[in-house]
């Protein structure tokens, strides 16, 4: 028997004005996003903002059903919508906020397994790494240089 021995490093800010003024851009597009997200039974509003590299940002928020678990996380709605309206084009960051409408969201809140995965297909696809900023509604924000760190032994195309 061996040990496996996994480590994951991540960045935190206090908050999200001690990052860069595009970071800040691109995290401002994502709280506009979560302010439009669909969330009646959970209460749990969620925006992300993908920067591509040809300049386009493309935002994306969460999508309720009453037939859980039919709806669509914001992550995912962001990720396809890229994919689908520029299947060409690579995605340099991402952007993920969340607030709650019965508690306060302080601490970085990041992307759920099914949009791990999600992203994982395209850092795949596209052979280079997306960095990954995530924050609740206010507070600190934590930075991820690439899915890998937050999904370390992702299942991809080569185990197919």
């Amino acid at each position: 028997m061996k040990e496996l021995k996994i480590e994951t490093t991540l960045y935190v800010y206090d908050a999200l004005s001690d990052l860069d003024n595009d970071v800040q851009d691109l995290m401002a597009h994502a709280v506009q996003a979560r302010e439009k997200a669909y969330a009646p039974y959970s209460k749990f509003f969620v925006g992300t903002a993908l920067l591509l590299d040809n300049g386009e940002i493309i935002t994306g928020s969460n999508q309720e059903n009453a037939s859980y678990p039919s709806g669509l996380c914001a992550e995912r709605t962001a990720i396809y919508y890229a994919g689908a309206k520029y299947p060409e084009a690579q995605i340099i960051s991402m952007a993920v906020t969340a607030a709650s409408q019965l508690n306060k969201t302080i601490a970085p809140i990041p992307p759920c397994g099914a949009c791990r995965q999600a992203i994982a297909e395209y850092e795949v696809k596209q052979e280079s790494p997306i960095k990954i900023y995530f924050m609740g509604e206010t507070g600190a924000v934590a930075v991820s240089n690439s899915l890998a760190n937050l999904l370390p032994l992702l299942f991809d195309k080569a185990y197919l």
